[in-house]
């Protein structure tokens, strides 16, 4: 069913009058709503191309003039394509290698022209182009193809084909690896074509062996010779507290150890607590002026591990060599 609307050019004020006179319905050009119903038939098996029939309508009577209507336009026999995304692994971490798998289907009856595939990766997985593989899927047998080498944006790759006949599916089979930066994203992979649903694949990112995390390690010790460095001779100090710049507490052990696993990466501060030494004061260095702070500031890699020690003295005279 075809509705054609023809738009008025009213005089001002026109609709508000209960009898119009006949001048005033000469000078208005009326509003008139014409359907037409028209079946359309046509040779699905003769279509080669898509199909786009434009109609128009025009209408007048009496005194009134002839009114062209707008066009509308109707596209038959258009392609029809269906996108599905896979992976040969539902779960992976950094250092494995992802196999992705697009396979797109014409269902419909005329031939796809200009294929374009947009696929964005997740965050840290990084596309291998020597990797990039095509084939042709026409019922029970399939073809390799040559594609062309992918462009890629950022982390959007584009895969381009020339055309896809009905009912044949391209399949592109492609290669990425993990990277540790994988483990901020979701792993989440979409893709589509313009004319085609959005596919997508989830790989859930396991951390292995790598983290954004990394540890602190340290010791609290009785420095002797005021070279900030623990050496034979120079006993650890237990039950010393370090507050950190999270607001972590750490209490050292019998030894004067401590350590502090899952910390964020960045730069960390440890600062000691002289007030949980009673008898002890910050040893002086002799060697580096930051040693003289009760405070220490590491840079800490992901997945690193980063060093803070704080040497001590008796505040009341063991007798220095």
């Amino acid at each position: 069913m075809l509705t054609k609307r023809l738009e008025p050019e009213c005089i001002p004020g026109s609709q508000y009058l209960m009898k119009p006179s006949k001048h005033q319905l000469e000078a208005c050009k009326l509003l008139l709503t014409v359907i037409l119903t028209a079946f359309l038939c046509i040779n699905s098996s003769s279509i080669t191309a898509q199909v786009t029939i434009t109609n128009t309508a025009s209408g007048g009577g009496g005194n009134l003039p002839t009114v062209n209507s707008n066009s509308t336009s109707l596209v038959a026999g258009q392609a029809k394509l269906e996108l599905l995304k896979t992976a040969d692994r539902a779960a992976a971490e950094p250092g494995d290698t992802v196999i992705y798998r697009l396979a797109l289907r014409n269902t419909g009856d005329v031939v796809a022209s200009n294929i374009t595939i947009t696929d964005t990766q997740p965050l840290g997985l990084r596309f291998l182009p020597q990797s990039l593989q095509g084939s042709l899927t026409t019922g029970s047998t399939t073809t390799p193809v040559n594609l062309t080498p992918a462009v890629q944006s950022q982390r959007t790759l584009t895969f381009t084909y020339p055309s896809l006949a009905p009912k044949q599916t391209l399949n592109i089979v492609y290669a990425a690896v993990v990277t540790p930066d994988a483990i901020r994203g979701d792993g989440r992979n979409v893709a589509q074509e313009p004319r085609s649903n959005i596919a997508s694949f989830v790989v859930r990112i396991r951390q292995g062996i790598l983290s954004d995390c990394g540890t602190l390690v340290g010791r609290v010790f009785v420095d002797k010779n005021f070279d900030g460095q623990q050496q034979t001779g120079e006993p650890g100090v237990p039950n010393a507290v370090v507050y950190m710049d999270d607001g972590n507490r750490i209490t050292t052990d019998a030894n004067g150890l401590f350590s502090l696993a899952n910390v964020f990466a960045g730069n960390r501060t440890g600062t000691l607590d002289l007030t949980s030494l009673p008898g002890y004061s910050l040893a002086p260095n002799k060697y580096f002026i930051e040693g003289n702070s009760q405070s220490r500031l590491v840079r800490l890699a992901p997945g690193g591990m980063a060093r803070m020690n704080f040497a001590v003295t008796p505040a009341y005279g063991e007798q220095q060599p």
